[in-house]
């Protein structure tokens, strides 16, 4: 049998198939635009990720045989808006994850709702991408639209959706809207009152793994698909590259390395630290996770690289680094703002630390490392709850970086496991349809299986000590300069 993974991201959405045994067929991409209509603003349009997922399938699945198929699944962007009228047409462009426009909305949640009442309802605290600050902002903002609304729906789900004619979620993505009660697995009646919407303008919920529905008849015509194709939840992208590494089960550890960066903690039991500076989820394996989120991770380098230094030789810039654990000049990682743990998108990126001897490829070291530190930020977090964690899985566009490896294994003090895959959410959510498929029992079974480890980066004692002395340098700079941020936006 074949299954298809679908990661819909935020510059392309990226098709995988996968045989039975967990190979790689073959992987598609195609890309989309990403508008900016105001500062601070990011939108897409849903019917381009539609439209781009079709050609994609199409081209993904030619030369093969297509009655193998037995299921499609997802690994998505969070917290994106996606509205829909009773005709199930798209009302406005999609806001997206790292849009900032909802400060006042999310001001308004933690402190006149209040962070204790949201936790409560959620196990969570409003982040200006969440997806119930948006909801506010449209209704604040454009009146005529929010009457509109028949269903709201998170960007994933929207192609699910266009092919099973279902409306769904799973229990994963829906954690990150500030609309579910995460413990219990349910849409929180306290917050769709407070966002002025109705339980049947929220989709279905599912754990990741379940069928949502078979593919539309005519879809499946037109692709050369059987009828019987199984359309599958699917996950949130990071906990669909946390199943895609095999981070699932009990005290497991992952992190991405993508446009975003995140450090993803599994286990069995929900959990919450005492001010919220991790997020807690549901998991795609069924059970709970805490993350830290970053809003710029590899999006920090591209910037620095592309937009500053203007080069494209990544690997070149750093064959340039040297002297690890002894560079003076850091830099804080907050291009976007940021989320975990300082909830704050105001905050920008800094350098500090600059002298007459500074290089440039100093300058790229504290890209690199700034990074890094701000991981351990959260990690600090998750070890303040007495988590013990000794080693990480690493996935994403920064993780193809032998250096950066290295950084993030000496930084943060931990074994880094190097998959043979490094297709985190499309491999992931491509394992959700093989276990929705019965293929596997569960998706422990099915990640202990198929996901293989082919290098461990050992930290070194030495720069690891070295790296603490760094690490409780930069931890100082943001609570330094955090007010500053608030004068200069």
């Amino acid at each position: 049998m074949l299954y298809i993974g679908i990661d819909l991201g935020t510059s392309a959405v990226k098709l995988l198939l996968m045989n039975q045994d967990g190979k790689i067929e073959k992987i598609v991409s195609k890309e989309y635009p990403l508008y900016f209509p105001n500062p601070g603003w990011s939108e897409q349009n849903p019917d381009d990720w539609w439209n781009e997922t079709l050609a994609g399938l199409r081209e993904l699945t030619k030369g093969y045989d297509k009655n193998l198929i037995g299921g499609i699944s997802f690994g998505g962007q969070m917290h994106g808006l996606v509205i829909l009228d009773e005709d199930d047409r798209v009302i406005r462009p999609a806001i997206l994850w790292n849009d900032g426009r909802s400060k006042k909305e999310t001001e308004y949640l933690n402190n006149v709702i209040g962070q204790s009442n949201l936790s409560r309802y959620t196990g969570n605290i409003a982040f200006a991408g969440f997806t119930a600050p948006k909801i506010l902002w449209v209704k604040e903002n454009e009146p005529e639209n929010f009457k509109k609304i028949r269903k709201i729906m998170l960007p994933k789900d929207y192609l699910a959706y266009k092919l099973s004619g279902v409306h769904c979620t799973d229990m994963s993505d829906a954690s990150g809207m500030l609309l579910l009660d995460v413990k219990n697995k349910c849409w929180s009646q306290q917050m769709l009152h407070i966002c002025g919407i109705t339980a049947d303008q929220v989709p279905s919920l599912y754990e990741s793994y379940e069928t949502v529905g078979t593919i539309l008849p005519w879809i499946a015509d037109e692709l050369g698909f059987p009828e019987s194709v199984k359309i599958v939840a699917g996950a949130s992208d990071n906990a669909a590259a946390a199943v895609g590494t095999g981070t699932v089960g009990d005290g497991m550890c992952n992190i991405s390395l993508g446009t975003s960066g995140t450090i993803f903690i599994s286990s069995e039991k929900f959990s919450v630290d005492a001010n919220n500076g991790l997020h807690a989820f549901a998991h795609g394996d069924g059970h709970y996770h805490l993350m830290g989120c970053m809003l710029s991770a590899a999006s920090c380098n591209k910037w620095w690289m592309d937009e500053i230094i203007g080069t494209n030789d990544y690997k070149s810039e750093q064959n340039k680094i040297s002297g690890l654990g002894e560079n003076n000049v850091y830099f804080l990682p907050y291009l976007m703002g940021e989320r975990s743990p300082h909830n704050n998108p105001n905050a920008r990126g800094t350098f500090i630390g600059l002298t007459m001897d500074s290089t440039r490829a100093d300058m790229t070291q504290a890209v690199l490392e700034g990074v890094a530190f701000a991981i351990r930020d959260s990690f600090e977090i998750a070890k303040s709850l007495g988590i013990s964690i000794e080693r990480t899985k690493i996935c994403g566009g920064g993780a193809k970086s032998s250096l950066w490896k290295s950084m993030i294994a000496n930084i943060l003090g931990l074994k880094v496991d190097v998959i043979e895959s490094e297709e985190g959410p499309g491999y992931g959510a491509a394992i959700l349809a093989a276990v929705a498929d019965s293929k596997y029992k569960t998706v422990e079974e099915a990640a202990s299986k198929l996901v293989k480890i082919v290098e461990t980066i050992e930290p070194n004692p030495q720069l690891v000590e070295k790296y603490d002395e760094k690490y409780r340098k930069f931890a100082k700079i943001y609570p330094c300069v955090k007010d500053l941020f608030e004068e200069i936006i």
